[in-house]
């Protein structure tokens, strides 16, 4: 072999090995390269992604609108039902309640439930740990639809969440016992209906409740959220020592209405005074209920007793017809250390009925609402929630049996109500009228008219004619 030739040779060897070896020297570069980029791909990602949520958290897409129209969104269908059998507190878990009776046979109901539920899930940011728990009181026929509604109006909700149906019988079983004696000062009519008890829900949970259930927010269906909910928690770190729950004024001159002879009698008095110095009362379409604090209250306790409620509601001449939200009001005119006042803003009611009643020189002191509406409220079935403006102005939200009870009195010779002072009682027909209360009987002589169906929504369409002399 001569020796060009094995230079030659010798020298391809050379090169292939180096070729091995450059080879083997860019994948162990490439290997280290792609280790650090998506390692450190992966940590940005999720530094993002947390930094988008907090800013999102803490951003109010306040809009100017209130409209309470169903907004109608297309999306794939995504079930996370919770089955509700952990009911245990956790400082990851928010839970919250709504009302959720008779939606099945209401129309109105399940409009209102679509934009809660919607405008919830469009606004509400939580982190990464936190759950939402969603709690229903309701019956078995409302219960069968939430199931079906609630995976696809949640579809869009960034958060976890878990559901829980409370059979509202049995609710009511443990209730009766405890506010039987309060219903007959605060319910319509002149006695106290198992039925209604549910209403004074918001009273006593705490009593019934799991003790291991701290606190709850409580909500009307008829709500629009422009705000996150998760926010609307944050209010609870703001308590006074003394204070069980935070709700918001009423925005309405209704108790300067109910309250008229004990201002009559205390003409110096503060109590149904507009803000920001007056005590215009409650509403209790948004409340925070730390049933913790509840629990350990003796003075709250002491004011559920008979008695004590008894003496409240003779000093003040109270007699109303909203439940819950009478109750709050009437105490916290001698105890407002157990309330904790929430914004207006995080319960801008809309209702206008009072404007068109008596009250319309003073009705924009109670009205107003400075600052930034975290939550609408569409009470009293407001125009933009099914209502049409001539219901408004001839017929009472709440209870139609009031309409009766002015027709006995004028019969009778009796004194009427300023409230139904500028009704038409000759003739009167009544139609779809809105109220509270459900299974209600009223007498108009010996003609008994019963109406049903009748809690929050729209009662059955009577047309009954009664001439008066």
């Amino acid at each position: 072999m001569g020796v060009p030739r094995l230079l030659s040779l010798t020298m391809g060897r050379i090169g292939t090995v180096r070729s091995y070896q450059i080879m083997l020297l860019l994948a162990a570069a490439l290997a280290v390269v792609a280790f650090y980029y998506f390692g450190s791909e992966k940590q940005n990602f999720s530094s993002t992604t947390k930094r988008i949520k907090e800013t999102q958290a803490s951003h109010n897409t306040n809009r100017d609108d209130a409209d309470l129209s169903v907004d109608i969104r297309s999306g794939r269908l995504e079930s996370r039902m919770g089955a509700g059998d952990d009911l245990q507190e956790k400082p990851s878990r928010f839970h919250a309640l709504m009302m959720f009776t008779k939606v099945d046979k209401s129309l109105s109901l399940q409009q209102k439930f679509q934009v809660a539920m919607r405008s919830m899930a469009k606004h509400g940011r939580f982190l990464e740990d936190e759950m939402l728990v969603l709690h229903y009181v309701s019956d078995a026929g409302s219960q069968e639809m939430g199931k079906k509604m609630l995976p696809e109006l949640l579809l869009d909700a960034t958060f976890q969440y878990e559901v829980v149906f409370h059979e509202v019988d049995t609710l009511t079983e443990k209730l009766f016992p405890i506010v039987e004696a309060m219903q007959k000062h605060f319910s319509a009519g002149s006695g106290a209906y198992y039925s209604d008890a549910i209403f004074f829900l918001s009273v006593a949970m705490h009593r019934i409740m799991p003790a291991e259930l701290k606190r709850i927010v409580q909500l009307d269906l008829d709500l629009k959220f422009r705000s996150n909910i998760r926010d609307l928690f944050q209010e609870f770190n703001h308590f006074p020592a003394e204070a069980v729950i935070g709700i918001a004024r009423e925005m309405q001159p209704v108790y300067r209405h109910t309250f008229w002879q004990y201002r009559k009698e205390n003409p110096k008095s503060r109590v149904g005074d507009p803000p920001p110095d007056g005590l215009p009362g409650f509403n209790s379409g948004v409340m925070l209920l730390n049933l913790d604090a509840m629990r350990r209250s003796t003075l709250y306790n002491q004011l559920l007793e008979p008695k004590r409620v008894a003496h409240l509601a003779e000093k003040y001449h109270f007699r109303g017809h909203l439940g819950d939200q009478d109750f709050f009001t009437m105490i916290g005119m001698e105890h407002r250390e157990l309330f904790y006042p929430l914004s207006c803003g995080w319960n801008r009611q809309l209702c206008t009925w009072w404007r068109e009643h008596g009250y319309g020189d003073v009705f924009q002191l109670y009205y107003h609402c400075d600052g930034p509406v975290h939550i609408y409220h569409g009470n009293c079935n407001t125009p933009t929630a099914g209502w049409k403006e001539a219901n408004q102005k001839s017929f009472p939200p709440h209870d139609g049996t009031l309409v009766f009870t002015v027709m006995m009195r004028k019969e009778r010779g009796k004194a009427v109500d300023p409230l139904f002072s500028d009704l038409q009682l000759n003739g009167l027909r009544i139609a779809k009228i809105a109220s509270r209360t459900s299974d209600r009987w009223s007498h108009q002589d010996n003609a008994v008219i019963r109406l049903r169906n009748v809690e929050a929504g729209f009662a059955e369409l009577f047309q009954r004619e009664q001439p008066l002399p």
